[in-house]
């Protein structure tokens, strides 16, 4: 199974930041990207409340809360974020023109061993894994608003993605603190039966 180390998140939104959050509170360095950097001041800020709160609540501790903000950074380009992430979670609106953009841009630019992610609620991640030369190491990674409250994190399978792509976003979901649930990509069901 592929280590992961480094996880970029491409997109500052409000799920962009649940995200970036869950994961620095798994243990992951993180990079939080967005092209707006009021929106990188807001994430900044919003997780610094979030793991305030948690500390304050007991949920960690004070050294814990401190220790998983220092794992985050913050980019204000995708390739600034994603060069040396072991996973990449795209998180931007859904608007499939959109998502092929910066997916054709992450295959570029990410090392070839690097996990490639949608967050997509509607989309089909087998169409987005289709524009890669690494659709085997391409799946969808549906969290749920907002992340740092909700459980269930579904892992969706294209029709490539393969069995250690799966095992990674598991193993990630699970430091996360998510239960994980794995499905087909909804468009690829017919086929994958």
């Amino acid at each position: 199974m592929a280590e992961i180390l480094t996880i970029a998140v491409i997109g500052a939104g409000a799920l962009g930041r649940g995200i970036a959050f869950a994961s620095a509170m798994g243990g992951y360095r993180t990079i939080l990207e967005d092209i707006l950097p009021s929106s990188l001041r807001t994430a900044a800020a919003e997780m610094r409340d979030h793991l305030a709160k948690a500390a304050e609540l007991g949920a960690v501790s004070k050294p814990e809360a401190e220790i998983a903000f220092s794992r985050l950074e913050y980019a204000s380009t995708v390739e600034q974020a994603a060069r040396e992430a072991d996973l990449v979670i795209e998180s931007v609106p859904e608007e499939m023109e959109s998502k092929i953009e910066i997916f054709t841009l992450l295959d570029k630019i990410c090392k070839p061993t690097t996990i490639l992610a949608s967050n997509t609620r509607s989309l089909s991640v087998t169409e987005i894994a289709s524009v890669t030369y690494r659709a085997k190491k391409i799946l969808g990674m549906r969290f749920t608003h907002p992340v740092h409250q909700m459980k269930r994190l579904e892992l969706m399978r294209a029709l490539e993605t393969d069995d250690e792509t799966i095992a990674a976003g598991t193993e990630v979901g699970r430091r996360m603190g998510k239960e994980v649930v794995v499905v087909n990509d909804g468009l690829n069901n017919d086929r994958l039966k």
